[in-house]
């Protein structure tokens, strides 16, 4: 887990190394063992290093290999690299040292582009080729690893965070306006390529790129995720896929343990968290640490989730640690949670797993967590309402979009007028071809748009922010492709993740299975009261803070009723438009 960055130039003359160690100073807490920096003509490369799997010094980056004419830069873990590693001795390659990185260069070098079906793990990369004078940018299949870049007619520019990027300078600061059409639609939702930023782009998920000297570009897509049960698996039943899950989850949930002394747990108390610590500790995972967080009551919804969690921890003997932060601290830590965020996001939860990741970074360098379930497996909400729809794509902007395109219009600004292009993006998501029924097409577009931009995300800018590395085994290819093989008949029941709740019961108490379904809530930022809307108010109306976005009748209307602005998804309007000035004030924008 660490930070990469670098710059490529088109126009003859040689890369600005002290640009990239800018950009490679911001990324210190994604990594902060270890620097290093790369430069050779019209390229330059910066790393920052979090010590994990190889401890080494021969696993610094940038990592060269001169006989091969490779250097690489690399973000993330690649799970089962010794396996790799034989492979490429057996073809007759020597190595230098004993982590995953070295296997990476070797493997490029080998296979190519063909090396990234190969891989088990979560990466964002990028490999310079010496004699070809070529970049090969690649990244993992459900983009649990970022990658930003900036690429103009002079040169190209990436890093791991869109707040590092800037660093470098030479970027324009202004917002794309498709961009905030999503953001203030789809759940603050900015499908890759965009950002909110005109200037800066995101690498898709599952794709690659090849960059060549005169600029010119190749981009192409290696892995996508199907729908449909293989003809072998048409006749299975519950039991069946149940167990196949289960062998799937064990054998995922194994290999992130490898190379992590110290294991910890995010422990919110629902099914997908509690079955990680009953697997790791079938797994023979000791001492196992678990963490949970709780706030303060709001609105008349309790604000943790203690009871469910204190029960996993008691019947697996974990090492248990409990933080309960109160609105002050919320309202204090908020700018330091909106620093570490590449993009605006606002999920309520964000803060949680800001503050989660402070405590859980004095224990442990790795965590695992229990993101995508919900995706892969039918646990919202919306899901029986699109399954049969006869308008599925109605069926879900009613579910999941947080406007529809006249309020929209209502809240911005003229300048920011334009098409409904999130409702555009959504139509044609769900007319691609590899998903047929509703259902289907929308855990599709979920679990390779939406999980990447939002929970994935969240998880992976909030536990960087204090070098802390989090592995996610439902986000193992294997399990996400056995899921979206899964029928809907077989997720849907009992409130979702049916299927998930029956190989569950094989290895947890019933206790936390049997329950309503929870969240990671954090009540006031919800149920907007007291200081927090004080806090909001100044914010948003704030003459400094104006950045002519938002019309200032939609803000009133907001303003005066706040507890009336809830979203289909439990989030509100009005924390939505103060995220997003929070984040740009952070940012400098």
């Amino acid at each position: 887990m660490c930070g990469l960055a670098g710059e490529f130039r088109f126009d003859g003359r040689a890369a600005d190394l002290a640009a990239v160690e800018r950009i490679t100073h911001h990324l210190t807490p994604r990594g902060p063992d270890a620097h290093g920096s790369f430069s050779q003509g019209p390229v330059a490369l910066g790393h920052r290093r979090l010590k994990v799997m190889d401890l080494a010094d021969a696993s610094g980056q940038p990592m060269v290999d001169n006989h091969l004419g490779l250097t690489l830069v690399f973000n993330g873990a690649i799970y089962n690299y010794p396996e790799l590693r034989e492979e490429l001795r057996q073809l007759g390659y020597q190595f230098f040292s004993e982590g995953d990185t070295e296997v990476l260069l070797k493997a490029y070098h080998a296979w190519g582009e063909a090396m990234l079906p190969k891989l088990n793990g979560m990466f964002a990369l990028a490999i310079w080729e010496r004699d070809s004078k070529r970049l090969f940018m690649a990244r993992d299949r459900l983009g649990i690893k970022p990658l930003y870049y900036s690429h103009n007619a002079e040169r190209l520019r990436f890093a791991s965070s869109l707040p590092a990027l800037l660093q470098g300078g030479d970027i324009a600061k202004t917002i794309d306006p498709v961009a905030l059409n999503h953001y203030m639609s789809f759940h603050a939702v900015v499908p890759a390529p965009r950002t909110l930023l005109s200037d800066v782009r995101k690498l898709r998920a599952g794709h690659w790129r090849r960059i060549e000297a005169s600029g010119e570009v190749e981009e192409k897509q290696w892995w996508q995720l199907d729908f449909g049960p293989r003809r072998d698996e048409v006749p299975f039943a519950l039991e069946d896929w149940r167990d196949a899950l289960l062998d799937t989850l064990r054998n995922s949930v194994s290999l992130r343990h490898r190379a992590a002394l110290d294991v910890g747990v995010l422990l919110s108390g629902g099914v997908d968290s509690s079955l990680l610590v009953g697997l790791l500790s079938e797994a023979g995972a000791k001492p196992l640490s678990t963490f949970s967080i709780g706030f303060e009551d709001a609105g008349g919804e309790r604000g943790d989730e203690f009871q469910y969690s204190d029960l996993i921890a008691q019947h697996y003997g974990t090492q248990h640690h409990q933080l309960r932060i109160g609105e002050a601290e919320i309202l204090e830590q908020l700018p330091g949670a909106f620093a570490a965020m590449s993009e605006p996001m606002v999920s309520h939860d964000c803060i949680a797993f800001y503050l989660l990741s402070r405590e859980v970074s004095k224990h442990c360098t790795v965590v695992q967590s229990g993101q995508g379930a919900d995706e892969l497996f039918a646990g919202y909400h919306w899901y029986p309402k699109i399954d049969g729809a006869s308008d599925a794509l109605g069926a879900y902007r009613e579910a999941f979009f947080d406007r529809d395109h006249s309020e929209y219009l209502s809240s911005v600004k003229s300048a920011w007028h334009g098409a409904d292009w999130a409702g555009e993006f959504v139509r044609e998501h769900f007319q691609a071809p590899g998903a047929s029924n509703a259902l289907d097409k929308a855990l599709r577009l979920d679990s390779t748009v939406m999980l990447v931009d939002d929970p994935v995300k969240r998880v992976d800018n909030m536990t960087m922010a204090w070098g802390l590395e989090a592995r996610t085994p439902f986000l193992d290819h294997h399990v996400a492709e056995l899921a979206a093989r899964i029928p809907g008949r077989f997720k849907l029941p009992q409130g979702g993740k049916h299927v998930l709740k029956e190989a569950s019961r094989l290895v947890i108490p019933h206790a936390v299975i049997d329950r309503p379904k929870g969240y990671f809530p954090v009540p006031g930022l919800k149920h907007i009261e007291g200081a927090t809307l004080d806090w909001v108010r100044n914010l948003l109306l704030d003459p400094s803070q104006d950045r002519g976005l938002f019309e200032i009748g939609a803000l009133d209307r907001l303003l005066g009723n706040p507890e009336a602005q809830l979203t289909p998804l439990r989030g509100n309007k009005l924390w939505q438009m103060a995220a997003l000035n929070l984040w740009l004030d952070q940012h400098g924008l």
